[in-house]
């Protein structure tokens, strides 16, 4: 008979409280106005899928056993990880949005200062 390992008590606390300090962290910065109600609702999603897994670790279990993981905890960190490498992804995009709107701003003060230069001669 195959042994299943479970999600323990002590991850479970982790789990919670951890999700919890980020939920609190995000809510400071927007009221403090150092981010955007954009970025944070990804991080508070987050916040909020930790806090179903560790309530409810039945769910954890549920979707390790259906993707086949042997351990929750392995269904955790493999869940963890891809929802960071997502973040990264659509992180380079933003990044990549931005430094071509920055050359084109550039660009165009470059010329409007060519501009204003030859109508002061």
């Amino acid at each position: 008979m195959e042994k299943k390992i479970m999600m323990t008590t002590t991850l479970r606390i982790a789990l919670i409280l951890v999700s919890l300090g980020t939920f609190s962290m995000i809510m400071r910065k927007i009221r403090q106005s150092r981010m955007q109600i954009e970025s944070a609702i990804f991080w508070i999603v987050l916040a909020l899928v930790l806090v179903v897994y560790s309530v409810f670790p039945k769910v954890a279990d549920a979707c390790a056993s259906l993707l086949g993981i042997y351990a929750t905890t392995n269904f955790l960190f493999l869940f963890a990880i891809f929802v960071l490498i997502l973040k990264v992804f659509f992180m380079s995009i933003h990044i990549s949005q931005l430094e071509s709107k920055i050359k084109e701003l550039v660009q165009a003060m470059a010329l409007e200062e060519k501009k204003y230069e030859e109508e002061k001669r």
